[in-house]
């Protein structure tokens, strides 16, 4: 757990305005920057970025966030790994890290390892007509070799050797996976005689390599070991080039080979990754998820295939929402991706991908394979067999419809399914994200009122009287509330940077769209600073005549009954005179 302090501390001392403009052009519109925005195609810029408040806000689609944010956003970070990016560049290191100073030095030396061999690689290939021709036959040209940073491993033993001379001994190079050791001490090179390809991480720097051998020989294809630097379960090949492709189109695919991915790329189709050399894991799906909206299996068609495909539905599930999608490619027993594409055309694989199986088809003609579902002793297995999947899912809506196909196939009703499934109707799934879209003023809660004058006006907070939480209640505005009331009492924030704090603050709760509302009435419905007091004193009164208006309707009630007694019906009355008074007031005021 990141400390709170630290979180706001970081915040503070971000240009948000320099980290943006590292993948972003701004241009300087008043006292903001625009652009066009990154996160949805469109052609005038509402994209803007404040300096003052330390948050971005799109008018278009309603994105918005942090430096923190951003980052998880556009580069697809973890919360924790945009922190550790952030406290980095200011030269400061994650409270309760794992790694320690000696770790991050190691980290970093292992890096320039990679680096450095990774060049090295790429100015060999220039030299190894056998690995060009290779790459020409896979139709592959030189713009597109470059993109991924294709290289070549020559045949000898100790090749690296001319890379890091009387440093091949090295602790680094065997740490980084480049070298093997045998027992009896000698190093030699792990990668020989291979067409060599980089993996990068979400920065751009190379963690591992994936070779594969030309001609005959075994693995035919042969990746990096694990190491402090690159964690199969947590890595796909081609996502750092594939960004802006996905993001542009909302749609990844996941493909099973380097040369899969590379080869689409060649023919025009950007946005396709593969995992290296293991199942998709859940740390895949959720990394893809910060890219895209629709995530895309594809795979031969093959028995192996099969058994990658269901892998990767069972790892779906529990990471699902109602506004993503995940759907399976299945491609004719012939053909990969690469053959798939140049003898159809990319635009018959456009049209494989968009036509690809839903998640919920799929997993159902999972469920029914090998049964008769003309018995009742298959149907009873088909419900069976769906209890070890179904209440996974995540997302409440398509869990719901899987149940009731679920339910047609079976001859069962809805609700005798969900008992057999051990589910109750309402059953919690993942609360999707959804950017946040200034409402009509007119259509604002009184409580979201009261939020927007105090975040614009800070020191209004000292206005606010003693029984405001019995105004505002138990509601899920209250302890935004509170929290800017014990801001302003502590004196010690940065006003302007009030939302961004705030954004941060509630990252992942129920309050999260609340602040993202805020933002975008911020930037929409700016209350004018004249008016503020008199604003903030109209909020209170409706907030009094609200609550007053509940305690009479429970009198009345009492009344209607015939059980009001003296005390209560003199409280009745004063109620109703307060009530009097504060309209009276209100039509004065108006």
């Amino acid at each position: 757990m990141i400390p709170e302090s630290f979180i706001q501390d970081v915040l503070a001392r971000t240009d948000i305005v320099s980290l943006i403009e590292r993948y972003v052009p701004l241009k300087k519109g008043g006292a903001n920057y625009m652009a066009c925005c990154p996160f949805h195609n469109e052609k005038s810029p509402s994209f803007t970025v404040s300096p003052s408040k330390q948050f971005y806000h799109c008018f278009g689609c309603g994105a918005h966030g942090t430096a923190i944010g951003f980052l998880m956003e556009y580069s697809g970070l973890s919360f924790r790994d945009a922190m550790r990016d952030l406290a980095q560049q200011l030269g400061m290191q994650l409270p309760q890290e794992d790694a320690s100073p000696e770790q991050h030095v190691q980290s970093q030396s292992l890096l320039e390892v990679m680096k450095r061999s990774s060049l090295y690689f790429r100015e060999q290939l220039r030299y190894a007509p056998t690995a060009i021709e290779y790459l020409k036959k896979r139709g592959l040209t030189g713009e597109i070799a470059k993109q991924f940073g294709i290289g070549y491993a020559p045949a000898d033993w100790q090749n690296l050797k001319s890379v890091f001379g009387t440093h091949y001994d090295d602790p680094q190079l065997l740490e980084a996976g480049m070298v093997i050791q045998n027992d009896a001490g000698r190093r030699y090179d792990r990668f020989r005689d291979r067409v060599m390809f980089p993996i990068l991480d979400q920065r751009g720097n190379v963690i591992a390599f994936g070779g594969r051998v030309i001609g005959t020989g075994e693995p035919k294809y042969l990746n990096s070991p694990e190491t402090p630097l690159f964690e199969k379960g947590h890595e796909l090949y081609g996502l750092f080039q594939a960004r802006q492709a996905i993001r542009e189109s909302g749609t990844v695919v996941v493909v099973e080979g380097y040369m899969d991915v590379v080869a689409l790329a060649q023919f025009g189709f950007g946005q396709a990754v593969a995992t290296l050399g293991t199942a998709t894991t859940a740390t895949h799906i959720q990394k893809l998820f910060r890219h895209a909206e629709r995530i895309v299996f594809c795979f031969d068609g093959d028995n192996a295939g099969r058994k990658a495909a269901h892998r990767a539905l069972e790892n779906s599930l529990e990471l699902l929402a109602d506004d993503k999608e995940i759907r399976f490619l299945f491609l004719p027993p012939e053909h990969d991706p690469d053959s798939f594409v140049r003898d159809n055309g990319l635009e018959a694989f456009h049209r494989a991908v968009h036509e690809a199986m839903p998640l919920s088809e799929y997993l159902l003609r999972e469920l029914k394979a090998d049964l008769n579902l003309n018995t009742a002793e298959d149907r009873a297995r088909l419900i069976h067999e769906a209890k070890a999947l179904v209440p996974k899912i995540a997302a409440p809506v398509l869990r719901l419809q899987t149940i009731r196909m679920l339910a047609e196939e079976s001859g069962l009703s809805q609700d005798e399914v969900m008992n057999a499934l051990e589910l109750k109707e309402g059953s919690p799934g993942r609360r999707p994200a959804t950017p946040a879209r200034a409402p009509r003023s007119a259509k604002l809660s009184i409580h979201r009122q009261l939020l927007n004058a105090l975040v614009t006006y800070p020191d209004l907070c000292g206005k606010l009287p003693g029984d405001i939480q019995d105004l505002v209640g138990q509601t899920e505005e209250w302890p935004v509330v509170q929290r800017l009331i014990d801001l302003h009492d502590d004196g010690s924030h940065n006003e302007a940077a009030l939302l961004a704090h705030l954004l941060e603050r509630y990252r992942d709760t129920p309050q999260q769209d609340i602040v993202g509302e805020l933002i975008a009435l911020s930037e929409l419905n700016p209350i004018a600073e004249d008016n503020a007091a008199e604003e903030l004193e109209g909020i209170l009164r409706k907030l009094r005549l609200q609550n007053l208006d509940a305690h009479i309707l429970q009198l009345q009630q009492l009344a209607a009954a015939g059980r009001l007694d003296a005390a209560q019906s003199k409280h009745y009355a004063e109620l109703l005179s307060q009530k009097q008074k504060l309209k009276s007031g209100q039509q004065h005021a108006g």
